[in-house]
């Protein structure tokens, strides 16, 4: 009952999130501001456990919590992509593939097609997504190197570059 509940309210929010301004979603929703960024078990595409804190802590991290078929996520790739071309060698850049309506194959399937940078993990049960409360996909989370969260955003059109350099 509860994973439906929270299947629910996902959906709710990611229909919110693809109607409402950027700027109005951004840094409201979700963890707050200046917490340490919580760990948790996620999956490799091949199937092994990773703990969230293997990336955290060493230098700074860009998370992004996605769907395959979230329309904002893809709003929001080149904006991703052109940030890890720029910042990947400074920034790690991990995608965090939600549970809701995707499977793992589907996620692998997406990868194999598109070849997006980065890590590219599975939430399989919801842990990560939810110490994060994560309010809806193309949800940002900008992480310093000491593992204090420094920007949350949610939507198409982040400033991701100014976020980033909140982390440097």
């Amino acid at each position: 009952m509860l994973r439906v509940l929270r299947t629910a309210t996902v959906a709710v929010i990611a229909v919110i999130a693809a109607i409402a301004p950027t700027s109005a979603l951004s840094q409201d929703l979700g963890i707050a501001v200046g917490e340490t960024a919580p760990t948790g078990p996620l999956e490799t595409l091949d199937g092994k456990t990773v703990d969230l804190s293997a990336y955290l802590g060493k230098t700074p991290v860009v998370l992004e919590f996605w769907a395959t078929w979230c329309g904002t996520c893809k709003q929001l790739e080149p904006a991703m992509r052109a940030a890890m071309t720029k910042h990947g060698a400074q920034v790690k850049f991990v995608t965090i593939a939600v549970s809701v309506n995707q499977s793992i194959e589907r996620v692998k399937g997406w990868q194999k097609a598109n070849k997006l940078g980065g890590e590219l993990l599975y939430d399989k049960k919801g842990t990560v997504s939810g110490a994060y409360d994560v309010p809806a996909t193309s949800y940002v989370v900008v992480v310093n190197k000491s593992g204090k969260i420094v920007y949350t955003g949610v939507g198409g059109a982040q400033n991701l570059e100014a976020a980033i350099k909140k982390a440097l």
